[in-house]
C-alpha cells in the first residue's frame, strides 16, 4: 500500500473524523448476531432502545412487500416471522443510510449510490451462499458489499471541489472513478473507505476487503472475491450509453470460480428483480423517496 502524502493523509483523517458515528445499537446488533445461540429477546432488546429503527424495521415488515396476514408490533415478533438474519440486514442498511446526506456541494447522486451499494450487497451476500466453501460469512459479504462505496460520501462532503472535478474527468476521459480520484485527490474511495470503517471499528478483514476492492482480485480471499464480482454485476445492471468501460471483465481465474464470464454469472443468481425489490423497500423505509428504479436509472454518475 502507497504511503500517502503527510499533507493528504491529514486532509483524509480530518475528512473522515467528521463523518458520523455508526450506531452503538447496531454494532451490537452486529457483535450479538455471530453468535449462533444468542437469544431472540436480547437481540430485540437492543434493538427496541433505538426507537427511529424499530420504526422502520415495523414499516418494511407491515408493508406490502411481506404481506404478513397480521400486524407486527414489536421486534421480538419480528425476529420470529423473518429471522435474525433479515433484522440485522434491515438494522446494518438503515444505520449506513443515516450517515448520508440529503446535498453535497460535489453534486454526487447519493440515491443512486444507495441503491448501487444495497444491490452490491445483496448480490454479494447471495454469490457468497452459492459458491463459498470456506468459513466466509454470507452476512460478512453484505457488510462489505453495503459499505464498499462510502468513501465517495466523504469526498462529497469534505473534499467536495476536487471530487465534482473527479467526476467531471472520469466523464469526459472515460475512465473509471477511481483511477480519476487517483489523478485529482491521490487516492481513491476505496483508501479513505477502508478509513472510515476504521472509524466505525469493523473487523479487519472487512476494512481490507473495502480498501482493496479496486485492487487485483485473487480467488483466495473469499470476502473479497465476492465484493469484486457483485461490484461488476451491479454496474453491468446499470450500465446506460457509453458507461461499458466501468465494467471490467472477469479475470479468468475468478470466472472459472464463479462458473463463467460476467454475463453467466448473473444467469446463474436467477431473478435479480428480486435484490431490487428489496433494496427499494429498505431505502424507502429508511425515508430515501428514490426518485428511479435501479435499472435504467437516468443518472450520469459514473459508479466506479
Amino acid at each position: 500500500m502507497t504511503e500517502l502524502p503527510v499533507d493528504l493523509a491529514n486532509r483524509l483523517a480530518a475528512a473522515v473524523d467528521k463523518m458520523p458515528a455508526f450506531p452503538k445499537s447496531v454494532q451490537l446488533v452486529l457483535e450479538l448476531s455471530r453468535d449462533d445461540d444468542c437469544p431472540i429477546n436480547e437481540l430485540a432488546e437492543v434493538i427496541e432502545k433505538d426507537p427511529v429503527m424499530t420504526v422502520r424495521l415495523l414499516r418494511i415488515l407491515n408493508s406490502p412487500y411481506y404481506g404478513f396476514s397480521k400486524q407486527i408490533t414489536s421486534v421480538s415478533e419480528s425476529v420470529t416471522y423473518v429471522g435474525m438474519n433479515a433484522i440485522k440486514t434491515m438494522a446494518l442498511s438503515f444505520a449506513a443510510m443515516g450517515v448520508l446526506p440529503r446535498q453535497n456541494a460535489a453534486g454526487f447522486d447519493v440515491q443512486r449510490l444507495l441503491m448501487h451499494s444495497l444491490v452490491t450487497a445483496s448480490v454479494a451476500r447471495t454469490l457468497c451462499q452459492q459458491y463459498s466453501s470456506d468459513e466466509t460469512r454470507p452476512d460478512d459479504c453484505y457488510i462489505v458489499g453495503l459499505l464498499h462505496d462510502f468513501g465517495k460520501v466523504v469526498f462529497a462532503q469534505f473534499l467536495a471541489p476536487e471530487f465534482k472535478q473527479a467526476l467531471a474527468v472520469s466523464r469526459s476521459q472515460s475512465i473509471s472513478l477511481h483511477e480519476a480520484e487517483q489523478q485529482i485527490i491521490g487516492t481513491d474511495h476505496a483508501m479513505i473507505g477502508g478509513m472510515l470503517m476504521e472509524k466505525w471499528k469493523f473487523p479487519e478483514r472487512l476494512i481490507d476487503s473495502v480498501r482493496r476492492h479496486h485492487s487485483e482480485i485473487t480467488t483466495d480471499d473469499m470476502l473479497l472475491s465476492c465484493l469484486y464480482v457483485a461490484d461488476q454485476i451491479s454496474r453491468e445492471l446499470t450500465l446506460e450509453v457509453g458507461d461499458n468501460n466501468l465494467v471490467e471483465k472477469l479475470s479468468p481465474a475468478l470466472a472459472e470460480r464463479f462458473g463463467g464470464p460476467l454475463q453467466d454469472v448473473i444467469a446463474g443468481l436467477g431473478d435479480l428483480a428480486t435484490l431490487e425489490r428489496e433494496a427499494l423497500v429498505i431505502a424507502q423505509a429508511g425515508d430515501h423517496k428514490l426518485k428511479y428504479r435501479f435499472w435504467g436509472a437516468s443518472s450520469q454518475a459514473p459508479l466506479g
